[in-house]
C-alpha cells in the first residue's frame, strides 16, 4: 500500500518512579539503545534498528504510566492538513514546538475521548542503526545486547469511550479497523485493534471506566525463537512476568507479557498477518474472547484484564 498520511507509531513518553533504575532496566534487560538526556531529566532510548533518534522517553513521577503516544507522518504539509482536519472534527490541538523532545520536531497534540494525549509529528532526526546506508550488514552488536527488539511496535490503552476513539482514528487520521472483540450484547465493542499500515495493529484500546490508562507498550521480535530467548532474559534478570510466551487469537502473533520496575507493563511480540484498507475487520464474540487474548489457555488471565498503569 502507498504509505502516505500518518506512517507509523513514533514514540511514547513512560512515567517512571526511579528514572535510574528504570533506564538500566531498559537498557540491560529490554535492550534499547540510550540516545540522549535532556535539561529536564528525561532519558530518550530507540530500538536498535530504529533509525529515528528516539521512540522511547522516560520521565521520573510519583505514578507509573503514560504521558503521551505519538505518531510520525509523511511530511511538513500532512502535519498540517491532518492538524486542520482535527480542529474541523472538533478537536482542540495544541502545538509543540520543535527542540522540545530532543532531535524531533513540532508537534500536534491533542486528547481523544479515552483520556489519551496523542501526538504527531513530521521530523525527528535520523541517527542511524549502526549499520549504515551504504552496503551494510544484516545486524550489529547491539542487537545482542538483552531481549534487543527491533522498534516500537504499538500500545494498547484503556478508556472508557473507545467508540469515539475508532471514531477519530478511522475518520480524520486514515486508521482501519482490523479486528474488534463484542461484549455479551453482540453489539458493543469492548476492544478495538486499529492498524495505520498492513501490519496486524498499531494501536488497540480496551472499554475501561478509568481515562487515560496504559495497558501495555509493545516491542517487536523477529521469531519465536526471539520471544523464548526474552523470557529466559526475563527469568534471567528477576523481571516480573505477567503471562507468555504464548500466542494471541486476535492479531495470531506470539507474544509474552512482563512489568517494569515501576509496573508498567510491556510486551515483546513477533508475527501476526498483514492485512490492508480493504480487509473486512475480525470480529471475536464474548463467548470466545479467552481464545482470543490467549489461543492457548482459551481462558482470561484477570491480572491481565485488570492491571493497568
Amino acid at each position: 500500500m502507498a504509505m502516505t498520511g500518518v506512517l507509523r507509531p513514533g514514540h511514547m513518553q513512560l512515567r517512571v518512579l526511579d528514572i535510574e533504575e528504570s533506564v538500566k532496566f531498559y537498557k540491560d534487560v529490554v535492550g534499547l539503545v540510550e540516545t540522549g538526556r535532556d535539561a529536564s531529566g528525561r532519558v530518550y532510548f530507540k530500538a536498535w534498528d530504529e533509525r529515528d533518534h528516539n521512540s522511547l522517553i522516560l520521565r521520573e513521577a510519583d505514578r507509573a504510566g503514560v504521558d503521551f503516544f505519538a505518531f510520525k507522518v509523511l511530511d511538513k504539509a500532512t502535519l498540517e492538513k491532518l492538524d486542520a482536519d482535527l480542529q474541523a472534527y472538533g478537536l482542540k490541538t495544541e502545538r509543540i514546538p520543535a527542540g522540545d523532545l530532543l532531535e524531533t520536531g513540532e508537534r500536534v497534540r491533542f486528547e481523544i475521548p479515552t483520556g489519551h494525549l496523542i501526538e504527531l509529528y513530521a521530523e525527528k532526526t535520523d541517527v542511524g542503526n549502526g549499520l549504515g546506508y551504504t552496503n551494510p550488514n544484516p545486524w550489529c552488536a547491539q542487537s545482542e545486547h538483552g531481549i534487543a527488539p527491533t522498534r516500537l511496535d504499538h500500545c494498547l490503552l484503556y478508556g472508557p469511550d473507545i467508540d469515539g476513539a475508532l471514531d477519530i482514528f478511522t475518520k480524520v487520521l486514515g486508521f482501519y479497523l482490523v479486528e474488534h472483540v463484542l461484549l455479551e450484547d453482540g453489539k458493543t465493542n469492548l476492544a478495538i485493534w486499529l492498524s495505520c499500515s498492513h501490519k496486524a495493529h498499531d494501536i488497540a484500546f480496551v472499554r475501561h471506566p478509568e481515562p487515560g490508562k496504559l495497558h501495555h507498550v509493545s516491542f517487536l521480535l523477529e521469531t519465536w525463537e526471539d520471544v523464548l530467548r526474552a523470557a529466559d532474559i526475563m527469568s534471567m534478570n528477576k523481571s516480573s512476568i505477567d503471562i507468555g510466551p504464548t500466542r494471541h487469537g486476535i492479531t495470531r502473533g506470539t507474544t509474552i507479557y512482563a512489568f517494569d520496575n515501576s509496573g508498567n507493563r510491556y510486551e515483546v511480540f513477533c508475527g501476526g498477518y498483514q492485512p490492508y484498507p480493504d480487509s473486512h475487520p475480525i470480529t471475536w464474540t464474548w463467548d470466545e474472547v479467552g481464545t482470543g487474548i490467549f489461543f492457548h489457555d482459551r481462558a482470561l488471565n484477570d491480572r491481565f484484564l485488570s492491571v493497568v498503569t
